[in-house]
């Protein structure tokens, strides 16, 4: 199908981040330069397309059938750079795959069951799994329901979402350098891979309280300078290469929990700060809570038992991550996160 008769598309929110999903075999073979097309970049409002003019806004699924044993979907995430006629591969985005098994639902990938429907989904970006249960009552997917999640509005249908093996997924392990603590331009940071590259703060470090909302971080470009200056040097040492013209690692800045949580956290992804913090993130965060040292564990509240809820702050409220500890290794993450179907139709590049 050419671009000028359009592609099909789906539009979503999933979780705190919204975007086109799409089936891998309707993209054309120029796919990089149709997304920014569709997307409206490079442009800082996006105007000439579907993009929200912030790189939560910005975001693709591609989704086809897998060929793997057991596996239902296979996943490919894809963040087209809002500013720069960039389209990358680099990271994963836990949130966009909320809807991925709603998506492989719709589409016709997955059966959908009686009541709920289990989407195993391979993530093509750090080879990973993910088991995501949607709620299919009467063999339809739903996205009515009471689920509540921070960050956005309303309520919506559970999509419980469990990751397995996720250390190293992008670094080749949790702790690239083999260190809690390493010293980069004379802050503590903790470079951890638990589904997501992060480099872990004290927001004290910097000069910042972090409590502070994004706008007020983002206009610190004293604050900006010297994390893009950390972000850089922790790219190589997490064994990511030149990271300049890449989404990853995140620069996550922790302080003590104000609302009962077990940290508080301020995330650069890498350039804007997030509203929220993403799934995988969190995912990371709250294992670096769980190291005997560094940033995060210095201050986090941690509860005791094998299986561990640790309620991740961020600037629009909090992410609660379920962590299984077994023989002092997190061996299982589970979140919560709903989405929903925005529109179902032609989009053009």
């Amino acid at each position: 199908m050419s671009t000028e008769t359009g592609i099909p598309c789906m539009w979503m929110r999933g979780g705190t981040s919204k975007g086109g999903y799409f089936l891998a075999e309707d993209l054309p073979a120029d796919r990089d330069v149709f997304l920014l097309r569709a997307m409206g970049s490079p442009d800082h409002r996006q105007i000439d397309g579907m993009g929200g003019a912030n790189p939560l806004t910005s975001k693709v699924a591609v989704v086809k059938r897998s060929a793997r044993e057991g596996v239902d979907v296979d996943y490919l995430f894809l963040q087209v750079f809002v500013d720069r006629a960039v389209v990358s591969d680099g990271q994963n985005c836990g949130n966009i795959l909320a809807g991925v098994g709603p998506f492989a639902i719709e589409r016709g990938l997955v059966r959908a069951r009686e009541r709920q429907t289990e989407v195993r989904i391979f993530m093509e970006n750090t080879g990973q799994l993910a088991t995501a249960r949607v709620e299919t009552p009467g063999g339809i997917v739903t996205y009515a329901g009471d689920a509540r999640i921070d960050g956005v509005p309303g309520t919506a249908a559970p999509i419980p979402i469990s990751f397995a093996d996720t250390a190293g997924s992008s670094c080749g392990a949790l702790l690239p350098t083999g260190n809690a603590v390493d010293v980069i331009d004379g802050i503590d940071c903790t470079l951890i891979d638990n589904g997501m590259p992060c480099v872990v703060m004290r927001a004290a470090d910097l000069g910042v309280a972090g409590t502070e909302t994004p706008e007020e971080l983002e206009a610190n470009q004293a604050l900006r300078e010297r994390l893009e200056a950390i972000r850089l040097k922790a790219g190589a040492m997490m064994n990511l290469g030149d990271v300049a013209q890449k989404s990853v690692p995140k620069m996550t800045m922790v302080s003590a929990a104000s609302h009962g949580g077990a940290i508080s956290t301020r995330t650069f992804i890498p350039h804007r700060c997030h509203d929220a913090i993403g799934v995988l993130g969190a995912v990371s965060i709250a294992t670096a809570c769980l190291l005997p040292e560094g940033p995060a564990a210095d201050l986090a509240t941690v509860p005791d038992g094998d299986e561990k809820l640790i309620s991740v702050e961020h600037p629009t409220g909090e992410m609660s991550v379920i962590a299984t500890v077994r023989d002092g290794q997190v061996t299982d993450a589970a979140v919560l996160r709903t989405a929903r179907k925005l529109f179902d139709g032609l989009i053009f590049g």
